[in-house]
């Protein structure tokens, strides 16, 4: 039904020549949409985001008048103590406080301050009544998307050799277990290539090709480094923290 909702809401702007955009999607709901909808494009304030709107505009409208007042705005909250909050903490806030889910982007957490995208109607009622999390006082102020900083994404790089670039393989190599396991997992459809599940353990890999397990974590495969002596593919993984 989302994507029903979302599809039919982008076709008809398109047909009547008028912007229009969707609340903040998932990234596999973004690939689901991609597959329907090829020539649409996304945004979530900065372009390393996760989660993004979905949205489709006339060509009288340049992408940077859309998004300057547009559906996105960055709101900061700063705290005193050092690393004192956790995502589930501002979130967990943000629920609390009423607000949806797909109402919410990315949470940037940082120091003595987090940077969060959401849809820009809620912006003055968050201001209003966002005042703490966790166990944090919280002061906002919205700033300009340009502002906006993602703490760096920690991923650990691993070397691991495989006998093809089957999914099963690869995922049992960079999570240290069985094949079967990795069979297990996928057929259960824990397992996700680029965002969208994949319930088939032979399905081919490659360079630059992202990979979920539910409850082991996600990795990039990041380089193929060719045959080893005995005949085996080294490939280097890079593990999100």
């Amino acid at each position: 039904m989302l994507l029903v909702r979302v599809c039919d809401r982008l076709e008809r702007a398109a047909q009547r020549q008028t912007p229009a955009a969707t609340a903040f999607l998932s990234q596999r709901e973004q690939a689901l949409v991609r597959l329907l909808l090829p020539e649409c494009r996304f945004f979530g304030g900065i372009p390393e985001a996760e989660r993004k709107i979905a949205y489709w505009l006339p060509d009288y409208i340049e992408e940077e008048d859309y998004f300057t007042g547009g559906p996105i705005v960055c709101l900061r909250a700063s705290f005193y103590e050092e690393n004192a909050l956790t995502h589930r903490d501002v979130l967990g806030a943000l629920m609390g406080a009423g607000i949806r889910r797909d109402a919410v982007g990315d949470i940037c957490l940082h120091e003595t301050s987090c940077d969060m995208f959401v849809l820009a109607e809620l912006e003055r009622y968050l201001l209003d009544n966002l005042t703490g999390a966790g166990r944090q006082h919280l002061r906002l102020e919205p700033i300009a998307l340009s502002e906006a900083k993602k703490a760096p994404q920690k991923i650990k790089e691993l070397r691991v050799t495989v006998s093809s670039l089957r999914l099963d393989g690869v995922i049992a190599a960079a999570f240290h277990m069985s094949r079967g396991s990795a069979c297990d997992a996928i057929h259960a459809g824990k397992c996700a290539v680029n965002s969208l599940t994949c319930c088939k353990p032979d399905r081919a890999v490659a360079e630059g090709d992202e990979l979920s397990v539910r409850g082991c974590g996600k990795l990039k495969i990041l380089q193929s480094g060719g045959e080893t002596r005995k005949g085996r593919l080294a490939l280097t993984v890079g593990i999100y923290g």
